[in-house]
């Protein structure tokens, strides 16, 4: 995608969206400091305690993401401020962490912790509590999605419980695909209403890669209109909320659209911005702030 097409895509969403673009950036001012994050998180070390091993072969991952982490019994963590503990799930969609406290003990050693857990009882949240700085918690907006993508026979109730289980003992920043479900939206609304209600204090935003090897790799990202409307959404109702834009996003000239765009619907963080988004964010009078961490640990 060349510049011009960036200019005119982003330009033709802008324009048929501009009083949503225009309210949200007065929400986003009026509840949020001059500042954007920024974030490259080389200090955050992301760890997997399965390897390579996940029961649920999901749709848009299909263990892709784990080949990228350090597998917990090879893992030196020297030099690195902070630890991503994750892994793959069993075929309840829950990742095993319980099982690994000793060796997760051993490295915290000072180092903040963000864990991805999904599905988890309430006994193995009291296990983990004192290991916790943060859990990223994934919500599916729709049990249509949930089986689609992974496999699980599980409704925006069941994810809802389980962020209400785990904010007892932790702090959570749930997270949202936007298009997961082979770049289509479905129930990215339903998901943002459920978590309105909640009072939460962040929330992560990714947008669905199709990735080579798995089964969406032919689908297409979802829309740039899709994804501005989702963003515009979320600043609109949920004016407090920290919104982040995170690691996980098609890269290239889709990427350059995306981040202007989270920029002018008030967005408060991204990880690994384009330089166009840091020059629109300036533009608009705003200061960054540059972190080389998980923007979940804010």
């Amino acid at each position: 995608m060349g510049t011009k097409d960036v200019d005119l895509q982003l330009e033709s969403v802008v324009s048929d969206r501009s009083s949503q673009f225009a309210e949200a950036w007065h929400v986003r001012m009026g509840n949020h400091p001059s500042v954007i994050h920024f974030d490259r998180p080389y200090d955050t070390l992301p760890i997997s305690v399965t390897g390579q091993r996940c029961a649920l072969d999901c749709a848009h991952c299909g263990g892709h993401y784990l080949e990228h982490m350090r597998p917990i019994w090879d893992v030196k963590a020297d030099g690195h401020p902070s630890l991503l503990i994750s892994g793959g799930c069993d075929p309840r969609g829950r990742v095993p962490v319980a099982q690994h406290l000793g060796r997760i003990s051993e490295l915290r050693g000072g180092r903040r912790l963000n864990w991805h857990v999904g599905f988890i009882e309430s006994q193995e949240v009291a296990q983990i509590a004192p290991l916790v700085d943060v859990v990223s918690l994934d919500i599916v907006g729709d049990r249509a999605t949930a089986r689609e993508v992974y496999g699980l026979d599980a409704s925006l109730d069941d994810y809802m419980q389980t962020l209400d289980l785990l904010r007892t003992r932790v702090r959570v920043v749930p997270h949202i695909t936007i298009g997961l479900r082979g770049g289509r939206l479905s129930g990215e609304y339903a998901a943002l209403e459920a978590l309105r209600v909640r009072g939460i204090e962040a929330l992560i935003f990714i947008v669905l890669i199709p990735t080579a090897g798995t089964r969406y790799a032919g689908c297409a990202p979802p829309t740039f209109h899709d994804v501005a409307d989702v963003l515009l959404m979320a600043r609109v109702a949920l004016p407090s909320v920290r919104l982040y834009l995170g690691c996980i996003r098609p890269h290239g000239g889709y990427r350059q659209i995306v981040d202007d765009l989270a920029v002018r619907a008030g967005i408060n963080g991204i990880v690994n911005p384009t330089r166009a988004a840091e020059q629109t964010a300036v533009a608009w009078g705003l200061e960054p702030i540059w972190g080389s961490e998980c923007c979940a640990l804010h």
